[in-house]
């Protein structure tokens, strides 16, 4: 079937945080895995901490590490697994450590950028931009994976605890997200008339959903998500769709991965939730008990009706 045949019915995008590569899949060479993405039938996926880091079952770091890290093996990879759930083409993002995001698609990919950041100005686990044309129409897509951590990026152990108290982790995230944006949805006139969505693990909160966290207004957890708000013309599509409602997107009670658009893309939306299933729901592992089963977060499905 080709490329636009595709667009006849809505364009499924499943973006997924997968968990140090979907560690959890390797017992089995991740069929439970690829035979659940080949179940969603999606047209595009991003899947975030998406290289592989460690040994089958354990804390312990491959041997290969720096093979993984120099993106080849892992364009092979995800080549391998694509395959399986009908996807040929591979992107992986701009990256600095072993987190990059990938994204998968039965449509081309045309690369735009691999987002590291520069000498002024870190974006610790990279971030990327694509173009996939789809029916005709160009949709760009932006992946991120913002720094986790509260302290500050490259702070020393003895002292992140003041790093943590000045908040710099929030802060920090807050000027990778001006980052990225200035660099993609903000370089180019006109985009807010554009197809465009940007996506990934966030690691912060939003006042959207401060009803239900009740944070102070100056907290830093939402400086993230108030710069988007703010300066650029994505909308939260979960939040757009059940604006009353609050779902967790990870193994506890947080709401940190986003699928942001732009109108003219937030008006295709016929479809979007923050999925669960028999699969997909997160476990506490036995085997690491600081990692989940399958992955600590839950995937975003989101169906465009771009005809």
């Amino acid at each position: 079937m080709s490329a636009d045949a595709f667009a006849a019915r809505p364009v499924r995008l499943v973006y997924w945080n997968i968990q140090n590569g979907m560690w959890d899949g390797q017992p089995d060479d991740y069929k439970r895995f690829t035979d659940w993405v080949k179940a969603q039938k999606p047209d595009i996926c991003v899947w975030c901490e998406a290289q592989p880091i460690y040994k089958d079952g354990t804390y312990t770091k491959l041997d290969n590490l720096d093979e993984w890290r120099a993106d080849s093996l892992m364009t092979l990879h995800w080549k391998r697994l694509g395959k399986r759930y009908g996807h040929k083409y591979v992107y992986i993002s701009g990256h600095r450590d072993n987190y990059p995001q990938v994204v998968t698609s039965r449509f081309p990919i045309e690369t735009v950028a691999r987002i590291t950041g520069n000498a002024d100005t870190l974006v610790a686990h990279g971030a990327g931009w694509v173009r996939l044309k789809i029916a005709g129409k160009p949709v760009n897509i932006v992946t991120l994976h913002t720094w986790p951590h509260a302290f500050g990026y490259n702070i020393a152990k003895d002292d992140r605890d003041r790093s943590k108290a000045a908040h710099e982790g929030d802060k920090f995230r807050r000027v990778e997200m001006e980052y990225i944006c200035r660099h993609t949805i903000g370089s180019v006139p006109g985009a807010d008339g554009q197809m465009w969505m940007m996506m990934g693990d966030f690691n912060s909160r939003s006042r959207v959903d401060n009803w239900v966290l009740r944070y102070p207004d100056d907290d830093t957890r939402l400086l993230v998500h108030d710069y988007i708000h703010q300066h650029t013309p994505y909308i939260d599509i979960i939040n757009a769709r059940e604006p009353m409602s609050y779902y967790s997107s990870t193994g506890g009670h947080a709401r940190i991965d986003y699928v942001y658009c732009t109108k003219p893309l937030a008006d295709a939306v016929v479809e979007a939730h923050i999925h669960t299933d028999d699969y997909t729901r997160p476990v506490k592992s036995k085997k690491v008990t600081s990692f989940y089963e399958p992955s600590d977060h839950r995937p975003v499905i989101v169906d465009f009706d771009l005809r």
